[in-house]
């Protein structure tokens, strides 16, 4: 099985769209994704993601079903240097090296800054979104893999966002979504996928085949978009400048 988790393109966050540009991006996305095979198309309710996946599903003749749980990761907890509910992705890396249990996935989510905020109820609801949705296909998780009758060959394509398709990642991968997080960024109309490796017959992992890849834009010559990358703050860097200045 293969499952694509794309990013919404470029966003307006005014409005929840997409800016001129993100919509050049969806276009050039869209004409990649009609030479799959999609099975099923989902999409995060919000508008960023559902503009981005109009074009796809216009140009194939296909429609999404909106799945709640696939907005954007929402789950906050105190930043340690400011007491601030912060998102999961939102706090400087050099504090995480306070908190190591993080990176494990036997320890991170036992970490005692998310005992405040509604970081462990997003991530159970996403959790209970993802199992759903992958019982759907037969599948069912049992520790760090997945139990299956029958590993089916099926593509399935799921337009969101970066903080949900880590975490969506990191749980289906069993790997805790901190490391994805905190080291990993999928650009504005990234795709990323997993598929399934089927070692001992009905039990499957999933593993990571591409990551953030934009080569639908840079065939096109299209320019990448930084959204999503916190402005540059050192000597020499203009972090007023849209090129540098991803924001959020």
């Amino acid at each position: 099985m293969r499952i694509l988790l794309i990013r919404h393109a470029e966003p307006d966050y005014t409005v929840d769209s997409l800016t001129p540009k993100g919509r050049v991006e969806a276009e050039l996305l869209s004409r990649r994704m009609a030479g799959y095979d999609i099975r099923d198309y989902y999409v995060s309710p919000l508008g960023r993601a559902r503009d981005t996946a109009a074009y796809t599903l216009e140009k194939t003749g296909r429609e999404a079903e909106v799945l709640p749980w696939l907005k954007e990761f929402s789950g906050k907890y105190p930043d340690p240097e400011t007491g601030k509910l912060r998102l999961a992705w939102d706090i400087k890396p050099r504090i995480w090296n306070e908190y190591p249990g993080v990176f494990d996935i036997h320890t991170w989510l036992e970490n005692p800054l998310f005992d405040e905020g509604n970081f462990r109820q997003v991530w159970q609801e996403t959790v209970d979104g993802v199992d759903a949705l992958m019982a759907r296909y037969g599948y069912e998780k049992d520790g760090p893999v997945w139990r299956c009758d029958k590993n089916t060959g099926d593509t399935i394509a799921l337009f969101c966002h970066f903080g949900i398709s880590m975490a969506v990642a990191g749980y289906m991968m069993d790997m805790s979504p901190m490391v994805l997080w905190h080291r990993t960024l999928t650009l504005p109309t990234s795709v990323t996928e997993l598929v399934t490796e089927e070692r001992i017959r009905g039990e499957v992992s999933f593993r990571m085949t591409r990551l953030g890849d934009i080569t639908h834009l840079e065939a096109a010559g299209e320019p990448r978009s930084t959204a999503g990358l916190f402005p540059e703050c050192y000597t020499g860097i203009d972090s007023t400048d849209p090129a540098v200045n991803g924001t959020r």
